[in-house]
């Protein structure tokens, strides 16, 4: 199967980390996990991810820190990123979208494969 292209998942929830991992390398993506944002920006540097699939809520440093993070580098503040969340309801689009997040999904009504149209629809490659 051809990649289709790369997604780091930033998801302290391993469950919902391997449902997501799972469901897009079926989908033919290059996937890397990390569980937290401090670990994510190196990932992230290294990789150079097609997308990035973030968690709003996650342990320690939040995603708005790694967000922040990810626009003050040239390189890395042109990745998309698709924002997976509980608080989908209470997040303006607007509010972050400055952030290069593309597309918004809530957790609570989301099916598997929502993650993969979400990625798709985002990426470059």
């Amino acid at each position: 199967m051809t990649s289709r292209g790369s997604v780091v998942v930033v998801e302290d929830d391993q469950w919902l980390a391997e449902q997501y991992v799972r469901t897009l390398k079926k989908a033919g993506y290059q996937v890397r996990h990390v569980p937290h944002a401090l670990a994510a920006i190196d990932t992230i540097d290294e990789a150079v991810p097609d997308v990035i699939v973030l968690d709003m809520l996650l342990a320690g440093t939040t995603a708005m820190a790694l967000l922040h993070e990810l626009k003050s580098h040239k390189d890395l503040a042109a990745i998309p990123v698709v924002l997976a969340t509980n608080l989908a309801d209470q997040i303006a689009f607007d509010d972050v979208s400055s952030y290069g997040v593309k597309r918004m999904l809530d957790k609570s009504t989301m099916h598997p494969e929502d993650i993969v149209a979400a990625v798709r629809s985002v990426a470059t490659v």
